[in-house]
């Protein structure tokens, strides 16, 4: 992940929900063509890479190429290096706006990582143009800001005495609409696939969709706040979300998340 600015990486909050972060990830991932991951001397590379379960799957997927995760949060890198298991996988510390490869790529993956990124659309170029002709650039993203439990942060941020605090916390970026990645990257493209799925994620337990964002959106929030003022704000946002995403009769909680697609070959 790329926000130096936010708070510390918790692993295993993220992994809680690891099931629903995995589903996208492998639906990007089967568009991967398998004669371009592997050839000679080249790495797939995974941007923005967490606690690296994502690039172990890649390397099973993909037996004879090189995998290197690039993250810039140290949590999530020791995570990922004490779990790896074999030499094809590898994690190196970088920053998502200045990255360039050591080793030539065959593929650019990135899942759930370039929403942290300030004006990520303008690295895209760079990343396909760092492909050889035929590489692939695959790169997925929420694109669920717009919905209750990204917009009723904002409002829990204004509710309480935390609100001076909280009010020039950015969060996460806004992703942009399909048309617009259309145009940045057709031209650098010998085909270009972008596409939208909205996931109906079943949530259980206390809170759900509450805890599903504390792992990842609600980081920046949290982060400026002290033990009393983040129990606050998490009880009043919370509070929020219980109304625009109830309990149904089963137990389980229905969680629509969009996520954005984007694969791109490189002409």
């Amino acid at each position: 992940m790329n926000d130096a600015k936010a708070a510390a990486w918790d692993a295993n909050l993220y992994l809680k929900f690891a099931d629903h972060r995995v589903r996208p990830a492998l639906d990007l991932m089967s568009r991967l063509d398998p004669e371009i991951a592997n050839r000679p001397g080249r790495a797939i590379y995974d941007l923005g890479c967490g606690a690296g379960n994502i690039s172990r799957i890649l390397a099973e997927r993909f037996p004879a190429a090189p995998v290197i995760g690039v993250d810039s949060s140290d949590e999530m890198l020791a995570k990922a290096r004490s779990q790896t298991v074999g030499p094809r996988v590898t994690f190196a510390k970088g920053d998502l706006t200045r990255f360039a490869p050591d080793v030539p790529p065959s593929i650019l993956y990135s899942n759930a990582a370039y929403q942290w990124v300030e004006n990520h659309i303008d690295y895209f170029p760079g990343l396909l143009k760092a492909l050889p002709s035929g590489g692939q650039l695959a790169i997925q993203m929420p694109r669920n800001h717009e919905a209750p439990s990204h917009a009723l942060m904002r409002q829990a941020a204004t509710a309480g005495p935390w609100r001076d605090k909280l009010a020039k916390v950015g969060g996460i970026r806004s992703v942009w609409e399909p048309g617009r990645y259309y145009d940045v990257l057709k031209p650098l493209s010998a085909s270009l696939d972008i596409w939208e799925t909205i996931y109906q994620q079943p949530l259980t337990g206390k809170d759900p969709v509450a805890q599903f964002t504390a792992g990842s959106g609600l980081r920046p929030y949290m982060a400026v706040l002290n033990e009393e003022e983040q129990k606050g704000f998490y009880d009043t946002y919370a509070g929020l979300l219980a109304e625009a995403y109830p309990m149904r009769s089963d137990g389980i909680t229905l969680f629509p998340f969009r996520r954005l697609f984007i694969v791109a070959r490189r002409a």
